[in-house]
C-alpha cells in the first residue's frame, strides 16, 4: 500500500498513519506537548531539518493537530499548539513510550516501579531544571487547575491509584502482584499527616493519579486528606513530562515518584523509583528544606 492510500483505507490506523506520517511526527508531537512550541526550539531538540520540519509541522497544522498562535509580527513567528484533536494523540504516545519501556528496553515484566540504574530512572531525573508545561488537571471537585503556572513551591506525587473500600470501582484483580503498585493509601495518610510541616516549610502539596475526579473525590474524603488531589485522566501531564507509566485494570497509571517544583515551575528535585512511600515523604520534606534554606 502506498502512503498517499492510506487515508483512504477503511481501518483507523491507516488513517492515523496517513496523517501522522513517520516517526520525526511523533517526535513533533512529544515535544509540543512538552513545552517546546517555538520553530528553532523544536529544530534544536530533534536535530530534523529545517525543510523537513517546516513540512511535517505545516502537514500537522493542516491537519489540525496543531494550530499556529503568533507571539511576534515583525518579524512573523509562531507558537505551535496543540488542538483538541492533537491532545487526542497524547494516550497514543503514553501508550508507545510504555511499550517500549517495558518490552524494548525491559524484560517484558509488568511492574510499578523501575531499577534504580534503569534508563527510565535516568529519564525521569534529567526532568530536574526542566520547566512544567502549562498543563490543566481537573481537581477532585472537576474544577480546573493550572499546575505549570508559577506559585509557590510545590511537592507533587505521582501514585499509581487509592480508592476508598466499599465502592465498586477499586483495585484491579491481582494489584498486589504487581511490583511496586501498594502503598497508595499509606502514602497519601503520611502526606496528610506531615503537611502542616510541609506548609511551615513554605511547600504546598498536590497528589496525582490518572484516576477519575470522582474517584479521588471518594477517596480524598475517606482518608481526610487536607491537600488536593488532581486527575490527569487524559494523560497531558504524563505525557508532557514522558512520565513512567504501566497498564493495570485496563488504565495507564503512573509509577510512584515525586516531584519538588520551584516558585517558577522549575522541576527542583525528584524521587524516582520510590521504594517505601511512607519513608519518602520525610525524604522530601528533608528536600524541600534544603531548597528553601538556599
Amino acid at each position: 500500500m502506498r502512503r498517499e492510500d492510506l487515508a483512504d483505507a477503511d481501518c483507523g490506523i491507516a488513517q492515523a498513519l496517513g496523517v501522522l506520517g513517520d516517526w520525526w511526527t511523533f517526535l513533533i508531537v512529544r515535544d509540543v506537548a512538552g513545552g517546546t512550541t517555538r520553530f528553532d526550539a523544536l529544530q534544536r531538540e530533534l536535530g530534523v531539518s529545517r525543510r523537513s520540519l517546516t513540512e511535517r509541522l505545516a502537514a500537522l497544522v493542516e491537519h489540525g493537530v496543531l494550530e499556529r498562535r503568533p507571539y511576534s509580527q515583525h518579524p512573523p513567528r509562531f507558537d505551535y499548539l496543540l488542538t483538541a484533536k492533537g491532545a487526542g494523540l497524547l494516550p497514543v504516545l503514553i501508550a508507545l513510550q510504555d511499550w517500549g519501556t517495558r518490552h524494548l528496553m525491559g524484560d517484558g515484566e509488568l511492574t510499578a516501579t523501575a531499577d534504580a540504574a534503569s534508563a527510565e530512572t535516568r529519564r525521569v531525573h534529567h526532568l530536574i531544571g526542566r520547566r512544567l508545561p502549562e498543563v490543566v488537571l481537573s481537581g477532585a471537585d472537576g474544577q480546573p487547575v493550572a499546575v505549570g503556572a508559577p506559585d509557590g513551591w510545590s511537592v507533587l506525587y505521582f501514585f499509581p491509584g487509592a480508592y476508598a473500600p466499599g465502592i465498586v470501582d477499586s483495585y484491579p484483580p491481582g494489584w498486589a502482584d504487581i511490583p511496586g503498585a501498594r502503598g497508595c493509601t499509606l502514602e497519601s495518610t503520611t502526606y496528610a499527616d506531615r503537611y502542616p510541616k510541609f506548609r511551615d516549610a513554605g511547600a504546598r502539596v498536590w497528589g496525582i493519579s490518572t484516576q477519575r475526579p470522582d474517584q479521588l473525590a471518594a477517596f480524598a474524603a475517606y482518608a481526610g486528606l487536607p491537600f488536593p488531589l488532581l486527575s490527569d485522566e487524559d494523560g497531558r501531564l504524563g505525557a508532557g513530562l514522558l512520565l513512567p507509566t504501566f497498564r493495570a485494570g485496563g488504565v495507564t497509571r503512573f509509577k510512584r515518584l515525586t516531584l519538588l517544583v520551584d516558585p517558577t515551575a522549575v522541576v527542583r528535585a525528584v524521587q524516582f523509583p520510590v521504594t517505601d512511600p511512607a519513608g519518602s515523604v520525610d525524604e522530601m520534606l528533608d528536600v524541600v528544606r534544603e531548597h528553601r534554606a538556599a
